[in-house]
């Protein structure tokens, strides 16, 4: 199946360091700052919500890899801009770079790779499991 999904989408997405998005909410650390599993799942959710109105209903897409950096930390009360660029769709894989950013500056940046899935069919597959 043919997605026509266009190469260049960009989406952004942002949230604010709270209690509940920290290290130590997170058990990544013992700090008050945001934590890198919240900033990659931002990550995510801007690149999944980019694509999402693209696919035809009954389709979604998984996450599959992720290569961050965490460049600097981020305390409680900043806000934190994430931003994704779909640089590459190879059948079903999206390939994604993804960058976050504070009020100070670049906090990560990598890539993200997401697959295109039938979510009825994905999810009676792992039933088997």
């Amino acid at each position: 199946m043919n997605f026509n999904i266009p190469e260049g989408l960009e989406n952004q997405r942002e949230t604010v360091v709270k209690e509940s998005n920290t290290a130590i909410a997170s058990g990544s650390g013992l700090l008050p700052v945001f934590a890198t599993p919240a900033m990659i799942a931002l990550m995510e959710e801007t690149a999944h919500q980019s694509i999402a109105k693209h696919l035809p209903s009954g389709f979604t897409s998984v996450g599959t890899k992720v290569s961050i950096n965490h460049i600097k930390a981020t305390p409680l009360g900043i806000k934190v801009i994430c931003h994704s660029k779909l640089v590459k769709v190879d059948g079903r894989r999206l390939c994604f770079e993804v960058k976050a950013c504070d009020e100070a500056g670049l906090i990560g940046n990598g890539t993200h790779e997401r697959f295109i899935v039938e979510a009825e069919r994905f999810m009676n597959k792992i039933q088997i499991k």
